[in-house]
């Protein structure tokens, strides 16, 4: 099992339990920060564009179907990870579902998509904020050095604004989430006031007249604008041309709207670092979704109520040219300040939710188990810098305004998972206590796989060619690496190698001692870390199997249910636990204690029968009290 990379990870290990001080995060976050957090990387730029674009090239009018479309199917996938998030609310979203529900390669492979999706999306954000920022100085009328213009606003090559931002934002997220929420606080109310604006003013030039015909005739798509998987597909199968407009057209332009949506999923991230996570992650992921879905709506019957579907130009700014047609140019900058804080909110969760995943992988030994480190804030300031200057480095060598798609495949690919792992959970884990459950699920499920395979088969071959390419990259450093380094593997191995470990049965016709005298089983040398009697008794012996083996331990005579024990071959003093913010080791009763439902008899010894002698002495200062000091000295040590 060590070596199998099949090898699942329980879900008490995700959630916690073998993660010490070290590597846990600080809680900031309550739901309205989590709305925020999904506002803030669902709502930018392209919520002033991508309607008039698609209406102009695609869908004309009956755009505003596909932006339904799209949201329901965001929707659906939004529900699996609620649930999701509600059962394991963890940093790594759907590479950590993936390892609890498939395992760890279907989770190498999961967190490696979601790498490609978030580093690549921004650096191509970083990029439009050039390109955006550049457009209202001009607007507003900014002088700008002829030095600094060949530099600013640039699609590929270096780029001044685009290397500035990341810069500055990451050094943000380094120092401290507390900055970075703040500073989001502001910019998405901001940004929602301008969209807000937008649709108001927008409204009063409204044309029932520009909303005829509602979803145009179709017609051949134009040469050079990219063939699909689909497309390819039917071409084979019928020797048809892709096509748009029509009820084709509205189909199709969905997959491009679904790249708004994206941003949703990027909530599970902040789990570790979210009050009553299993609560709160839920309700921060569907509310976020449905008010950006709302917005985008009002957005979209804004746009193509001003001005008829085929006088828009999709390679320029739609909406501003929309106000200019109506005679409200001053729109224009405010549309043009909306779009710069959109894009900085955007970047900004996206270095938020590249860095947690970052962490949450190398945390499990996938991937260097230094990126794992936080500092005194808890905040892991090596993912961060880390994770930035690869977007950095990535915004100012490559044409990444080209590879938008490749954003939309890696989501996507992790959505597929998402249903898939709910299912398997309720199959294998029926008792996890999941505060959100998806109605419906295995109807839900498929409807969900469905509808996010057909968004993926609407991408480009190109794409898809690309994809393949970064996803057997990823693979092969699995196999030279995580494989490897994998901490599931190290404690799978080493929980093998206990018995083996433990000194043979020697019997030495020792006093029999009854549970209530406290000390180790008879017989010979004591169980390795025994802390539930009196100490190490040099003529005793533990036989494994027997009586006293915590792995064939019977059940508690009074009826308490013992707990989950993940690690049956491992003596519980050498276990991990969760020591929390404070350092501190779990408080409670140990897993077998026999006086656990009557504390009475624990307290004076009372009720005593010949199999259950009087309780004194059973736990002699086993547990620290409140006013303690100092950490008792058998406090376990972290493996992690």
């Amino acid at each position: 099992m060590g070596n199998n990379m099949f090898r699942r990870m329980p879900v008490e290990q995700a959630t916690g339990q073998l993660y010490g001080g070290r590597h846990r995060l600080r809680v900031a976050f309550r739901t309205r920060d989590l709305i925020v957090l999904g506002l803030g990387v669902m709502i930018g730029a392209g919520i002033f564009k991508i309607a008039g674009v698609q209406a102009a090239t695609t869908a004309g009018p009956a755009v505003i179907l596909s932006f339904v479309i799209a949201g329901l199917v965001c929707l659906l996938a939004a529900l699996f990870y609620a649930e999701l998030a509600s059962v394991v609310p963890v940093a790594g979203s759907a590479y950590s579902y993936s390892y609890v529900a498939f395992g760890e390669l279907w989770a190498w492979v999961v967190g490696w998509a979601l790498i490609l999706e978030m580093l690549l999306a921004a650096s191509v954000v970083a990029r439009a904020w050039s390109v955006f920022a550049a457009q209202a100085l001009s607007d507003f009328g900014v002088p700008v050095p002829s030095w600094l213009a060949d530099l600013i606003g640039q699609p590929k090559g270096f780029d001044l604004f685009a290397l500035g931002i990341l810069l500055l934002l990451v050094s943000m997220l380094a120092t401290g989430s507390r900055l970075g929420l703040r500073t989001l606080w502001f910019m998405v109310l901001a940004k929602v006031i301008v969209i807000g604006l937008v649709i108001c003013v927008g409204l009063t030039f409204f044309d029932p007249g520009n909303l005829t015909p509602f979803v145009p005739e179709a017609r051949p798509a134009a040469e050079g604008s990219g063939q699909t998987v689909l497309d390819a597909v039917l071409g084979a199968v019928t020797d048809s041309t892709p096509q748009v407009f029509g009820i084709w057209g509205v189909l199709a332009a969905a997959p491009a709207i679904a790249f708004a949506y994206i941003g949703f999923d990027l909530i599970a991230t902040a789990a570790e670092e979210t009050e009553n996570a299993p609560r709160n992650i839920p309700r921060g992921i569907i509310i976020s979704l449905v008010l950006t879905v709302v917005l985008y709506l009002g957005v979209a019957v804004t746009m193509v109520g001003m001005i008829s579907y085929d006088k828009l130009d999709p390679s320029g700014p739609v909406l501003a040219v929309a106000f200019d047609a109506a005679g409200a140019s001053v729109m224009g900058k405010v549309i043009d300040l909306g779009a710069v804080l959109g894009l900085t909110t955007v970047i900004l969760v996206l270095l938020i939710a590249l860095t947690r995943v970052v962490f949450s992988m190398s945390r499990d030994g996938l991937l260097p188990r230094g990126l794992a480190e936080t500092h005194r804030y808890g905040v892991p300031f090596r993912a961060a810098w880390v994770s930035g200057g690869a977007a950095i480095v990535m915004s100012q060598t490559i044409d990444v305004l080209t590879l938008e798609q490749m954003v939309v495949i890696g989501t996507l690919f992790a959505f597929l998972f998402v249903p898939a792992g709910v299912l398997a959970l309720r199959r294998d884990r029926p008792d996890l206590h999941r505060p959100f459950r998806v109605p419906a699920a295995p109807l839900t499920a498929a409807l969900a796989i469905g509808a996010v395979a057909w968004l993926m088969l609407n991408l480009k071959v190109q794409t898809w060619t690309y994809f393949l390419v970064w996803m057997a990259l990823g693979v092969l450093i699995y196999l030279v690496y995580g494989r490897r380094k994998s901490q599931l593997r190290r404690l799978l191995t080493e929980e093998q190698a206990v018995p083996a470990r433990r000194p043979a049965a020697a019997p030495t016709g020792s006093a029999v001692r009854g549970p209530g005298a406290g000390g180790p089983p008879p017989g010979g040398a004591p169980y390795p870390g025994d802390r539930y009697g009196s100490g190490p008794q040099p003529t005793e012996t533990y036989s494994p199997g027997g009586p006293y083996d915590r792995a064939a331990r019977p059940a508690d005579p009074f009826g308490a249910p013992p707990p989950p024990r993940p690690y049956l071959s491992q003596p519980y003093s050498s276990r991990p636990t969760d020591t929390g913010p404070q350092q501190r080791p779990r408080q409670g009763p140990p897993p077998h204690d026999p006086y656990a439902a009557d504390p009475y008899r624990r307290q004076s010894g009372g009720y005593p029968t010949p199999e259950h002698p009087p309780a004194q002495g059973l736990y002699p200062r086993d547990y620290p009290r409140e006013d303690d000091q100092q950490d008792p000295p058998y406090r376990d040590r972290n493996p992690w």
